[in-house]
């Protein structure tokens, strides 16, 4: 099973740091924080990775991973050449996929405690066209993507809403997703939002429509470390850590 991790983005509610280096480089602990979320994913049995990330930092990210090999992995890259948003990001992998082929998306800024092992396997034996995400329970879920449960089956999501002013519950989506290739069918099917992006939880909500996006639900902590304060929580809850 291949993974793909989405490593571009501006960084900039992480500005000045990000001046200098790609977020997903900024040491995180002991690593850079792109570490973690391959070794996650390797852990899960996935061996086979593609990273797609901006033009800018390329060079960076091929200098610290190389072929992956010291990680044990195989790893691609991928060149986004301007930023338009997860989804379009994530069709640049498209490439690198069998038809009808499963894999597993993490964004980059994504650290997390639990072993993702038996929600890969999970999704394994779903059927074909469906999606998988995981959630996590949050005391602010209006800073994030919320998931409408549907109340007759279990285990799906009805729809997804981004941002919401009454959040329908303390759930959030995590960058944490399971597609097949048919994803790359709604990628292309769905418009720019209103800032000229293709958004990823439009694309979950196609799956949600379809009665096909079902979920599991994280244990152990997790954060996007995409702000100062979430930054800062990942690398005390990370130090020591050794990979």
């Amino acid at each position: 099973m291949k993974g793909i991790i989405l490593a571009g983005g501006t960084g900039t509610r992480l500005y000045p740091l990000t001046k200098l280096v790609n977020k997903h480089l900024l040491p995180v602990g002991k690593y850079p924080m792109i570490s973690y979320g391959m070794e996650r994913l390797r852990f899960a049995g996935v061996t086979d990775l593609i990273i797609v990330t901006g033009k800018m930092s390329a060079a960076l990210f091929t200098e610290y991973i190389g072929s992956g090999q010291q990680f044990g992995m195989r790893v691609t890259f991928s060149i986004q050449e301007e930023a338009g948003g997860i989804a379009q990001a994530l069709s640049l992998a498209e490439p690198f996929l069998a038809p009808g082929e499963k894999f597993v998306v993490l964004l980059g800024d994504n650290l997390f405690q639990e072993d993702i092992t038996p929600y890969v396997q999970s999704y394994l034996e779903q059927g074909s066209g469906e999606a998988r995400v995981l959630l996590k329970k949050v005391s602010d879920p209006r800073r994030y993507g919320v998931p409408v449960f549907d109340e007759v089956k279990q285990d799906y999501i009805v729809r997804i809403e981004e941002k919401p002013k009454q959040p329908k519950s303390y759930y959030c989506v995590t960058g944490i997703y399971m597609y097949d290739t048919e994803v790359f069918r709604h990628i292309h099917s769905i418009a720019p939002s209103a800032r000229g992006e293709l958004e990823i939880t439009d694309v979950n909500n196609v799956y949600a429509q379809a009665d096909r996006l079902k979920y599991d639900v994280l244990k152990g902590w997790w954060t996007d470390a995409g702000t100062f304060d979430s930054f800062n929580e990942a690398a005390i809850k990370l130090r020591g850590v050794q990979l």
